[in-house]
């Protein structure tokens, strides 16, 4: 892999200055490599919605605040807003079919990699640490996996989405926040116990 490839997500000086603890019950892990894609569409047309489904090989989210996972992961946006991660590497080609699917069909496909940091910050006391930031209810029985929101955290706002694994989420940053909140993050996290990776 290229450096260029390698330093995309920024944030090599937070991941060389932060100090794992001895014992950590939470863990912030930087994803390289993600792409992603802001797709608008006409959910009330079924045709549009079944040829983006065919192209992402996976169903898309239709409801307020669900998310898919599959080969790509797809969190809903709003009413005909989603936004998709995917690999950097495949992100170009995914663009390209959706784009073929949807063809003759009202939509927007961009390609919005370049703005956007993904975070995950997994363990048991991973909601603890996102309540001392968040406004949302957290509690498992509300925010569970498939759930995904747009919201506050710690003054910035990011894309939060709970992973197969309750005690895991995924974080979607605009990258000028990025290396503000991973240490916001850190910051919040040390009292529990934390350790930091690069996945």
């Amino acid at each position: 892999m290229s450096e260029t490839a390698e330093r995309r997500h920024g944030l090599e000086s937070f991941l060389a200055s932060a100090e794992s603890t001895a014992e950590a019950n939470v863990t912030i892990s930087v994803l390289s490599g993600c792409g992603f894609l802001n797709v608008r569409l006409d959910a009330c047309c079924e045709r549009a919605v079944e040829a983006a489904t065919k192209a992402l090989g996976q169903p898309m989210p239709l409801s307020s605040n669900q998310s898919t996972t599959g080969e790509h992961s797809v969190y809903w946006l709003g009413p005909d807003e989603w936004l998709i991660m995917t690999s950097m590497e495949g992100v170009g080609g995914l663009a390209g079919a959706l784009t073929e699917s949807l063809a003759g069909f009202q939509t927007s496909i961009n390609n919005v990699s370049g703005g956007h940091v993904a975070l995950r910050l997994s363990g048991v006391a991973a909601r603890k640490v996102l309540a001392k930031g968040c406004a949302l209810d957290l509690h498992p029985r509300e925010f569970c996996p498939g759930r995904c929101a747009r919201t506050g955290l710690a003054k910035a706002i990011v894309l939060l989405g709970v992973l197969d694994n309750e005690s895991g989420f995924t974080i979607i940053i605009p990258r000028s926040f990025s290396d503000y909140l991973c240490r916001w993050l850190a910051h919040a996290a040390r009292p529990h116990g934390v350790k930091f990776s690069k996945l």
